[in-house]
């Protein structure tokens, strides 16, 4: 069974439509398949005309900052109803702090000598959700940097021109919106938050104190020993398994839907639980 529980369109910072998503999940023979884009369900609807026609198997989802212990951090809600009134009350609220954050950033560009960093970053999108991969994209397009990395190592880190901080809402509150939406909630790509083994420990502690439900196992890019700790630690710490790709399908982006690594341990795989499924 070829899963992938974690993916982009151009409703976020993807740079494909849903349906475009749905039919290359189809080509790559998904059985199940998620639509996952920050803070917002806007593309579902596409994606299940698209997945109605085919075969592939869609799961409603999304993806949402949240805080803990004053760091930004990704959580997936998966299996949710986009129709609830306080899971997209929440997203209204990230949306908002989105566009605001937009606004700063093309600021501290502004100050840093790149002119009409909105604008151009504005065009990169088909919607008004502009996140820091497209102000990322449209540096690299200006020849400003090479690749993903050292735009946001000399760009939007920190103290650095584009680097702004945004006060999301804690994990708890966030859980509680997708649990509010009938789904369960995964804590995304652990390994990407530049944290130590002991601190990821620390936040899968937490998220399941709030009543997370699930951990990101396997990713793109996770290496075997990363797969390794990620499922002993899901074991450990009583957390279902997820997998996704986190396809976004910009050119310099090579992570291609349905290309993993099968779970360690599909008992635990999260799709056996999902609550409309079972």
């Amino acid at each position: 069974m070829k899963v992938d529980l974690h993916n982009h369109s151009y409703y976020s910072d993807g740079i494909l439509s849903p349906a475009e998503v749905v039919r290359l999940a189809d080509e790559a023979d998904c059985d199940l398949f998620a639509l996952t884009d920050h803070d917002t369900t806007d593309g579902l609807d596409e994606a299940r005309q698209t997945a109605d026609k085919l075969s592939v198997d869609l799961v409603s989802g999304v993806e949402i900052s949240a805080f803990w212990r004053n760091m930004t951090i990704h959580i997936i809600g998966l299996d949710i109803d986009v129709n609830n009134d306080i899971l997209q009350a929440g997203l209204v609220h990230n949306q908002q702090l989105r566009k605001e954050r937009a606004e700063k950033i093309a600021l501290g560009l502004w100050r840093a000598g790149i002119k009409d960093a909105l604008e151009k970053t504005q065009a990169l999108s088909k919607t008004d959700m502009l996140t820091r991969t497209h102000f990322a994209q449209m540096l690299i397009q200006e020849g400003q940097c090479k690749d993903m990395k050292s735009v946001f190592r000399r760009y939007l880190t920190g103290k650095k021109p584009g680097g702004v901080r945004v006060e999301w809402k804690n994990i708890d509150e966030v859980v509680g919106w997708i649990h509010a939406a009938g789904g369960l909630a995964v804590l995304a790509h652990p390994f990407r938050y530049k944290m130590t083994q002991t601190k990821i420990k620390n936040m899968l502690i937490d998220f399941k104190e709030v009543l997370g439900d699930g951990l990101e196992v396997v990713t793109a890019t996770s290496t075997d020993e990363e797969i390794t700790l990620s499922n002993q630690w899901a074991k450990e710490y009583e957390l279902l398994s997820s997998c996704g790709s986190d396809y976004h399908g910009w050119p310099n982006q090579r992570i291609q839907i349905g290309s993993l690594r099968d779970l360690p341990n599909l008992d635990n795989a999260i799709w056996r639980y999902f609550p409309c499924r079972t």
